[in-house]
């Protein structure tokens, strides 16, 4: 099993469900992550990336770290001053349509959204709501071109898609797609050389559907030409997504593992959880369970079953809990000597 790995973290696309993943074999396999200075869940996002952001970091001893996934801007200079050359790169992608409609509710409160009364009058103006300029702006455009560390108001040209496709494959080794969850797991079980039980997971940090609005196609639109960079991005790799799967595992033996992967998951499921699936905040009953709640949101998150014996409940409550508990967990595990 490979166990160095670099995690970029894009905004709303699954990613903390893969950082529980992550966060899950780096605990099993007692492996060192990179943690922000002092803790924290964000490597001193929106900056790029750099070195000196990580605990125990230092230029004169370059300590390598086996696990980088906390939120940060792509710098890969910088990165690679933390992790061993052989690192395996990875990052997930989401259609910048629904990552949109997402950030509008999660990131309500920042400048370009808070005076929007809506997504579809944001869209109509964005201008009247965005500025470039403000420390907050890349949350309301091209996000994921940000999180890669491109400039998200780059004129967009073909020749500078072709630039920024081809940096994005000469530094990842995998991108995956989060609408094609599963399947994105399976191809990283078989990249990382991992077991089954390593990828399981349940859906971490998701929204109650109440809170989502439907979207007219004049609103498909307007987001996807906002967000040009970021749809240029997508339907890029969806594309080699694909083609990869095609050329390493073949259709039909990714149907099989898809399936083998949601009977593990289900049956996980009837094991650790009370009522089988996510429940509302108000009704989780252990408060370290607990999930952020953030924006206009509403995050669920799970109950575990009662009764269960020492071993089932530590695992079940690994899958279970929600990333900013986990992270400052381990943190204060990797840094026992130093008071939080």
């Amino acid at each position: 099993p490979k166990t160095d790995i670099v995690f970029l973290k894009v905004h709303k696309s699954a990613s903390s469900t893969v950082m529980n993943i992550l966060f899950r074999f780096g605990e099993t396999h007692n492996l060192t992550f990179a943690f922000p200075t002092g803790g924290g869940n964000q490597l001193f996002y929106p900056q790029r990336f750099m070195a000196r952001f990580v605990q125990g970091f230092s230029p004169k001893s370059p300590r390598r770290f086996n696990i980088l996934c906390h939120h940060m801007r792509f710098l890969q200079p910088e990165v690679q001053k933390v992790v061993s050359r052989s690192a395996i790169y990875f990052s997930i992608l989401r259609n910048p349509v629904q990552l949109m409609e997402s950030s509008f509710a999660y990131y309500k409160g920042t400048s370009a959204f808070s005076r929007a009364r809506s997504l579809e009058e944001f869209l109509n103006q964005p201008y009247r709501y965005y500025n470039p300029t403000d420390s907050d702006s890349h949350y309301a455009r091209n996000l994921m071109t940000f999180d890669f560390g491109f400039n998200p108001d780059g004129v967009v040209s073909a020749k500078r898609v072709q630039l920024m496709l081809k940096a994005i494959e000469a530094s990842f080794d995998l991108l995956l797609i989060s609408e094609y969850f599963d399947e994105s797991m399976v191809l990283l079980k078989e990249t990382l050389c991992w077991d089954l039980d390593s990828i399981v997971s349940f859906p971490l940090n998701i929204r109650d559907g109440s809170t989502k609005s439907p979207l007219s196609n004049s609103i498909v639109e307007k987001i996807k030409d906002w967000n040009r960079l970021d749809w240029e991005i997508y339907t890029h790799f969806n594309r080699t997504f694909w083609e990869r799967i095609d050329r390493d595992i073949g259709r039909e033996r990714m149907r099989w593992e898809v399936k083998a992967l949601r009977e593990r998951q289900a049956e996980l499921a009837r094991t650790c959880l009370q009522g089988m699936g996510s429940v509302a905040p108000k009704d989780i009953k252990d408060s370290s369970l607990r999930p952020l709640q953030h924006g206009n949101a509403k995050i669920l998150g799970y109950n575990l079953r009662q009764g269960l014996d020492n071993e089932t409940e530590l695992m079940c409550r690994r899958l279970v809990t929600p990333e900013l508990q986990y992270s400052s967990a381990l943190y204060k595990k990797q840094f026992a000597q130093k008071p939080p």
